[in-house]
C-alpha cells in the first residue's frame, strides 16, 4: 500500500487504497461504478461488465431514471452497489472542452475515497473510442483518490481495499470488448500515479513539505530511476547567490529551510526532442513583507503546484520509457517573513544579469521561474522547448477560468500543439494575450531594468507576468517557450490539489494515449 508522509506529527502514518488498470474484472468487489455516454450505456452492456444476468429489470429501471446524463445508484441482488454514471453526449460538449468530461467523472466519484478504504470497487469504463480516453479517464479517477490524509478519525484499510479500473469498447446494442490496448493501460497507470504524486505534495501543510523534504523526494525519486539515466542535481543556500541565481535566493532567503534550484534529467537513445521543464515550487507563500491577508493566505500550500505537475510528468515520462530528452528544473522556495526577508524597494540581480526593483514581495513566483528559464536558455546547451508552470496570478481565473491553464507562446504552432495536448489530455489550456511590444511597458523603474509588478492592474496581468519571465530567456535561445498558468484549475472547490500539469507534460510528450 502506498504510505502518506506526516513528517510534523507522531500521528500513525495513514495508508491509502491503491489504483490499478487492469482488463481483469475483480469480481469480488462490493461496489461497482459503470462510466460511460448513455448511448454506449444500454442495459446488455451494464449488465455484461457488471455479470448481473439476473438483475436486467433492476438495471434497465436504474438506466431509464437517467435522462441525458447524470448519476444513479441501486443495489443488485447479490448485495452489490451499483452506481451508474452518464456523461454527456459529444454534441453536448463545447470544443473548449474534453469530449469525455473527465472533470465530470472526478465530480461524480466524490464518495469513491471512503469506499475504497472499506471494500473492493471496480470501475467499468466505456465507450466506441475507448483507446482514447484511457489517459485521461485515468487522470480524473486519480483526482478523486487523493493520497495526503491527517485525520485521526481515518480506520486502516480493510485487506480488500482498493480500486481497479477495467477498460471496455462498444457501440450501441454490441457487448463490449476489451480493446487490444496494453501500452494505453501501461500510461493509465503512469499517469494515475503522477496525478496522485502531485497532488499529494500539494495537499501537504508547509510544516510537513519544506524545501528541504521537497528536495530529498525529488532526490529519491531519481535514486530509484537510477537504471533509466535519471540523474539528480542541486543548487542550494549561499551557492544561489555566488552562482548569480537573485530571484530564487532573494524569495526564498528568509525561510528556516534554504531555498535551492533542483535539476533532474533523463534522455531516452531515441529521443529526437529536448524539453526542458521549469516549475514554480514555492511550498508556502505568505507574500511576504508584503503580506497576504489572513483569508487570502489560506491555501497557499498549493503554491507549488506548478513544480508538482511537472515533477509528476517527468515521472510519468520516465517509467514508461518515452523517447524524449527532459531537463526537470524546479525552483523550491518557502515565501517566509524573518530577518532576512527581501523588501519592496530591493534590487535583485537574476541569473539573466537583467535587474530588478521589488515593487511586490507578493508577486515571488515570476522572480524563481525567470531563474529557471534562464537556466534552461544558456546553460543546456541544445533545449528546442522550454515550459514554465506556475500557479502564477489570481488574474489567470479571471481571464480564463477554473478549468482551463492559461497559455501563453511565441509560435502560433506551439500554441496549436498546447492547446489540442489539453484536449487530449484532459488538462484543459486556453491561449491568452501574448503582445510583449504592449504589455513590458507595465514594468518600467527608473533604478532598474525592470520593476517584478505592473503598474496597472487592468492590462492584461496575467499575460505581463508570462511577459516578465519571458524576459530572462536568453536572448541567443533559438527554440520555442510556453508559458502555463495553472493558479485556477490546481486545485479543486473542497480546496484539494488536482495533480494538474501531468497529463499536459505527457500530452506534450506524445505519450501513448494522449497523441
Amino acid at each position: 500500500k502506498i504510505i502518506t508522509m506526516n513528517l510534523n506529527t507522531t500521528a500513525a502514518k495513514i495508508s491509502t487504497p491503491d489504483i490499478t488498470f487492469s482488463p481483469d474484472l475483480q469480481r469480488e468487489a462490493k461496489e461497482v461504478y459503470v462510466i460511460g455516454r448513455k448511448a454506449c450505456l444500454t442495459q446488455q452492456s451494464v449488465v455484461s461488465v457488471t455479470s448481473a444476468e439476473n438483475d436486467e429489470k433492476i438495471i434497465g429501471a436504474l438506466l431509464n431514471s437517467i435522462k441525458e446524463s447524470g448519476k444513479a445508484t441501486t443495489f443488485l441482488t447479490d448485495e452489490r452497489k451499483l452506481t451508474v454514471i452518464a456523461l454527456p453526449a459529444e454534441d453536448k460538449i463545447s470544443r473548449n472542452n474534453h469530449t469525455f468530461s473527465p472533470h465530470e467523472i472526478t465530480d461524480s466519484l466524490d464518495g469513491l475515497h471512503s469506499s475504497a478504504r472499506e471494500h473492493h470497487v471496480q470501475i467499468c469504463v466505456i465507450d466506441q473510442e475507448i483507446e482514447k480516453f484511457m489517459c485521461p479517464v485515468a487522470a480524473a479517477i486519480a483526482r478523486a483518490m487523493p493520497l495526503y490524509h491527517s485525520k485521526s478519525s481515518l480506520k486502516e484499510l480493510a485487506p480488500t481495499s482498493g480500486v481497479n479500473v477495467t477498460f471496455y469498447s462498444n457501440n450501441a446494442d454490441e457487448v463490449p470488448t476489451h480493446p487490444s490496448a496494453e501500452k494505453e493501460y501501461e500510461t493509465a497507470s503512469a499517469v494515475c500515479n503522477g496525478v496522485r504524486l502531485a497532488a499529494q505534495l500539494g495537499d501537504m501543510p508547509p510544516a510537513e513539505l519544506s524545501p528541504d523534504t521537497y528536495a530529498q523526494k525529488c532526490q529519491e525519486i531519481a535514486n530509484g530511476f537510477a537504471a533509466q539515466g535519471v540523474t539528480y542535481t542541486e543548487i542550494k543556500g549561499d551557492d544561489l547567490r555566488q552562482k548569480g541565481y537573485g530571484g530564487i535566493m532573494g524569495v526564498g532567503m528568509a525561510a528556516r529551510c534554504p531555498p535551492r534550484m533542483v535539476i533532474m534529467t533523463y534522455s531516452h537513445a531515441d529521443a529526437t526532442e529536448h524539453i526542458a521543464l521549469c516549475g514554480k515550487g514555492v511550498v508556502y507563500d505568505t507574500g511576504g513583507l508584503a503580506l497576504k491577508s489572513k483569508v487570502g493566505m489560506c491555501g497557499m500550500k498549493h503554491d507549488c503546484g506548478g513544480s508538482a505537475g511537472v515533477l509528476g510528468g517527468f515521472v510519468s515520462a520516465v517509467r514508461l520509457g518515452i523517447p524524449v530528452k527532459l531537463t526537470l528544473i524546479l525552483a523550491i522556495v518557502e515565501n517566509a517573513i524573518g530577518p532576512e526577508s527581501f523588501r519592496n524597494d530591493d534590487i535583485l540581480t537574476m541569473k539573466s544579469g537583467k535587474t530588478v526593483e521589488v515593487n511586490n514581495t507578493d508577486a515571488e513566483g515570476r522572480l524563481i521561474l525567470a531563474d529557471c528559464v534562464s537556466h534552461a536558455s544558456n546553460q543546456l546547451g541544445d533545449v528546442d522547448l522550454i515550459v514554465n508552470m506556475a500557479t502564477l496570478t489570481g488574474a489567470q481565473c479571471i481571464t480564463t477560468g477554473s478549468c482551463h491553464a492559461g497559455i501563453m507562446t511565441r509560435t502560433k504552432a506551439l500554441e496549436d500543439r498546447v492547446v489540442e495536448a489539453g484536449l487530449m489530455s484532459g488538462d484543459l489550456t486556453f491561449p491568452m494575450l501574448y503582445a510583449p511590444e504592449l504589455l513590458k511597458k507595465e514594468f518600467k523603474s527608473s533604478v532598474a531594468d525592470m520593476k517584478n509588478s505592473v503598474a496597472n492592474r487592468m492590462n492584461a496581468q496575467a499575460s505581463c507576468a508570462g511577459h516578465f519571465i519571458e524576459t530572462h530567456i536568453d536572448e541567443a535561445y533559438k527554440g520555442d517557450w510556453c508559458h502555463v498558468d495553472m493558479a485556477g484549475p490546481d486545485s479543486r472547490n473542497d480546496g484539494r490539489a488536482t495533480g494538474y500539469g501531468v497529463a499536459l507534460v505527457l500530452g506534450l510528450c506524445k505519450a501513448p494515449g494522449f497523441c
